[in-house]
């Protein structure tokens, strides 16, 4: 039974999607204490956030960074806000989807099922391997890709992002299989979403002192480019 930890103010609104959610076999837990949250967070060690923006104490923006700071735990955003500029913001602090509301509880369902699908279910990524180029190395087993030395931890979408590119190198790949590869068919994506999670890699590579390594074209997709063959190793 997979734990869902809804962060949500409104009691009643939080009382509705509890059961609809619990009517599928998810354990929720929803704190009350918005002062201690991710004292909460850690006791519960959910497999899955939902999250609101505006919350007392401190607000869902917030709080996913700090999440985001000891956990890959996938963090689904719900919230009033509805611009472009929250949605990115989100997003830019860990978050990996957002739905706006009012919504449907079948949509909120169906973001949930899919998400927990392909972070733990069938989707999620089995191999027991290293991808390699050159000096860069992406780890399926922590989640973190590494370059001379140095390590970055990935997001589940960022690895699994990363990981197509490296499987595909110098060669670009669509933004529609892209999108397919992280949130599958049956989830609304907005076009944003793979776009600040592609800005994400790009910073977290620059880090690691590969600067301008994936490259994007307009109407084509994106392709990471390192002069080297890749090549893959299990222990």
């Amino acid at each position: 039974m997979h734990k869902i930890m809804l962060i949500e103010d409104d009691r009643q609104l939080s009382e509705l999607i509890g059961e609809h959610l619990e009517r599928y076999g998810y354990k929720i837990h929803k704190p009350t204490d918005f002062q201690h949250i991710m004292e909460s967070f850690a006791k519960v060690q959910p497999d899955l956030v939902l999250l609101d923006i505006n919350l007392p104490y401190y607000d869902g923006y917030f709080l996913c960074r700090s999440i985001r700071q000891q956990s890959t735990v996938p963090i689904i955003i719900i919230s009033a806000r509805s611009t472009e500029m929250d949605q990115i913001m989100a997003m830019e602090l860990g978050a990996d989807d957002y739905i706006t509301k009012p919504f449907t509880f079948e949509l909120l369902h169906t973001k949930v099922k899919a998400t927990i699908r392909r972070v733990y279910g069938e989707y999620a990524a089995t191999d027991s391997g290293e991808l390699f180029i050159d000096g860069l190395k992406l780890d399926s087993q922590t989640l973190a890709v590494q370059f001379e030395g140095q390590r970055q931890e990935l997001s589940k979408n960022e690895y699994i992002l990363l990981k197509k590119l490296l499987e595909h190198h110098e060669t670009y790949i669509p933004r529609e299989t892209l999108i397919e590869a992280v949130w599958d068919s049956l989830t609304f994506v907005d076009d944003n979403t793979l776009t600040v999670n592609m800005t994400r890699i790009k910073q977290k590579l620059s880090s690691l002192g590969l600067p301008n390594v994936i490259t994007s074209k307009r109407g084509v997709g994106y392709m990471l480019s390192v002069p080297t063959r890749l090549g893959k190793t299990n222990e």
